[in-house]
């Protein structure tokens, strides 16, 4: 688009006015959008960041990635104000549709710059953002930098189609290069001076509530007051949020793992100073029972909010793998090596770029294999769009689901795993290919899309793309299709760990189990029960056990053989039906009498707060997220808007 005078400054006016805003890319380092907004040669430059309410209420976000991203935020503030005391990341708590406007009109913006993203909502959010933009003439610039390749042009190199495999990428990637690291900034414009700077007379419309429900709700114990001060935050300086705003407490947050650009860069220094472990590394062979430290760089959540560019990474690593070739000493190769994760990264995101908001869900989406699995996913909307809501066909299967959920299957390998992502928001891959498999058809036979669920909830590295495609790789409903090899939740774990230190760690109360039993505790004999102070009694609600006051562990809540081989059958009848997600007898619901598909239950759920709110509106999601926020006036108790929630039958 050219250049357009913008109606909110004086078009003879030589001023520029540069707004940066920062979404995927909470980084100074190798940040295409920085450099192409100080290109523009600003007179005024303000970085900020739009704390939107679709990701506050209708995206699943634990506590831990909270923290993760406010750390992100304030490394990254802090770094603006050393290259420049006047400067910072600029937060403004509204949604970026309507907050937008408003900004270019009280700071006279010239520009509006930003990092593309083509995740399915983020896609919708950026036309609509640009659409309001070209009517207020204030020019837009975008720059691709989350990947290693533009994903769109990777799907038009592809002929429109998503890349399935590692190979489909390398193909249609053939000829588009990994951009070189771009130079350092040294220093960055002023903003404003304070008094227009100041948004406190700004209008409040739209600025707080959280129509549709609260995906989030179950952790908010406090009171969530993140927009009751208006855009510029209760101290009134577009600070970076703290927990409490959010109204969930510090005490929840459990992960030690920490956020922030100076973060990713000192540990990418330090892994790849390591050039033995960077040149051999093959990600099959690392250990996911490895803890403190773990078996692989743990740099995934800094690329999802681009504390860390994807680049950078890319050439660091390359260096120390061509300073190994060039001494003769052997080195990994694509795809199990360090750059052949970076490309299945890419993969998924060419994937999910092809398909949209289809890609995150069975129905419509051509590239799934239809299985009927239970737990199924309730859908809204003349484009059957995910609710966010599932039904309960089976009570034993939900009864399953939550014990998984909570790492209290009586599988001590699938346990461990499940309470370290809860604590920690981060599993090893082949940790995650465990419990994947577990839950799908390797043993509960429940939905993908429960599992995509609570990872979306408590992985600190979630992105929808990598999330979601793997989740369809390990349920064998896309990119990959040998359902006959399953995960046990036995002999896997005890291959990596044969000591069993992992499970102790993270179910200490089988600490003292000796190593013949700690991967199968239930046959343990009683008597060594009793004197290892744990009996393996009960479904795991309870930590004691009532007859002796032991601590106790949960048996196995089914005979995993008998599960697996049932499994195996199911999957082995729906691959024999063939049915893909955009199939009309899946969109329109026949697909039940083709598998005799019963519903027992019926009961409504919502994976994290397990009942859903009050106000479910059937026609809700012909309304983005921005336009559901309810108006709240300044007398109103923002504790009375929490959402009240109920069960569907």
């Amino acid at each position: 688009m050219p250049p357009k005078h913008p109606k909110h400054a004086n078009p003879t006016s030589s001023h520029r006015t540069v707004l940066l805003w920062h979404r995927t890319d909470l980084r100074i380092h190798d940040s295409p959008a920085l450099i192409a907004a100080l290109a523009l040669h600003p007179t005024t430059f303000i970085p900020i960041w739009t704390w939107d309410p679709h990701y506050v209420y209708h995206s699943r976000v634990g506590p831990n990635r909270w923290r993760f991203l406010l750390e992100c935020q304030s490394d990254l503030s802090s770094s603006y104000t050393k290259l420049n005391p006047k400067q910072k990341l600029w937060v403004v708590r509204e949604a970026p549709q309507t907050v937008l406007p408003k900004l270019w009109k009280a700071w006279g913006a010239t520009h509006l710059v930003f990092e593309k993203d083509t995740d399915a909502y983020a896609r919708e959010r950026d036309e609509e953002v640009i659409r309001l933009a070209e009517e207020a003439g204030v020019e837009v610039v975008v720059r691709s930098g989350r990947t290693l390749f533009d994903p769109d042009g990777v799907v038009r190199r592809h002929k429109g189609e998503p890349t399935m495999s590692m190979a489909q990428l390398r193909k249609a990637a053939e000829g588009m290069e990994v951009e070189g690291v771009l130079e350092g900034v040294t220093r960055v414009p002023d903003p404003w001076e304070e008094g227009r700077m100041d948004l406190g007379g700004l209008e409040r419309e739209g600025l707080v509530g959280n129509g549709g429900g609260d995906l989030n709700a179950v952790y908010r114990t406090g009171e969530d007051t993140e927009y009751t001060a208006g855009v510029m935050g209760p101290k009134g300086d577009f600070g970076v949020p703290e927990m409490g705003e959010l109204g969930i407490e510090d005490s929840v947050v459990t992960t030690p793992h920490r956020g922030g650009e100076s973060v990713a860069l000192r540990v990418l220094e330090e892994c790849v100073r390591d050039e033995e472990y960077v040149g051999m590394f093959e990600k099959p062979k690392t250990s996911p029972a490895e803890f403190e430290p773990q078996a692989t760089t743990l740099l995934s959540p800094h690329l999802h909010f681009g504390s860390l560019s994807v680049r950078k990474f890319w050439w660091d690593v390359h260096e120390a793998i061509e300073r190994r070739k060039s001494r003769k000493k052997p080195v990994s190769s694509v795809p199990t090596n360090l750059p052949g994760q970076l490309l299945f990264r890419d993969m998924y995101f060419a994937a999910q770029a092809a398909l949209g908001y289809r890609f995150a869900q069975t129905e419509g989406n051509r590239i799934a294999k239809f299985v009927p699995w239970h737990l199924p996913s309730n859908y809204s909307g003349k484009e059957h769009r995910l609710d966010g809501t599932y039904t309960v066909d089976d009570p034993q299967a939900e009864i399953w689901f939550r014990r998984w959920k909570e790492g209290r299957t009586g599988f001590p390998w699938i346990d461990a795993l499940m309470r370290q992502l809860k604590q920690e928001g981060w599993i090893h891959h082949l940790g995650r290919h465990s419990v994947a498999c577990f839950l799908t058809r390797g043993g509960c036979y429940v939905n993908w899309e429960r599992g995509a669920e609570v990872f979306e909830e408590w992985l600190i590295d979630h992105e929808t793309a990598c999330n979601v495609g793997n989740w369809m790789w390990l349920s064998c409903t896309a990119f990959f299709s040998q359902y006959f090899r399953c995960y046990s939740p036995i002999t896997f774990g005890k291959k990596w760990d044969p000591e069993g230190h992992f499970v102790r760690r993270y179910c200490p109360e089988l600490a003292q189990f000796d190593k013949k039993y700690i991967y199968e505790p239930w046959k343990a004999p009683i008597a060594d029960q009793k004197k290892w102070k744990c009996r393996v009694t009960g479904d795991g609600t309870s930590d004691k056990d009532s007859n002796s006051g032991l601590t106790a562990y949960p048996k196995p809540m089914f005979d995993f053989d008998e599960r697996r081989e049932f499994c195996i059958n199911q999957m082995k009848h729906a691959y024999k039906v063939n049915l893909h997600g955009d199939d009309p007898k899946v969109m329109d619901g026949s697909w039940k009498d083709i598998f005799d598909f019963e519903v027992k239950d019926g009961t409504v759920l919502e994976e994290a707060n397990q009942t859903i709110p009050e106000d479910e509106d059937e026609d809700e999601d012909e309304n983005p997220p921005h336009k559901r926020q309810r108006e709240t006036t300044e007398e109103e108790n923002p504790a009375s808007d929490e959402p009240h929630r109920k069960q569907k039958k």
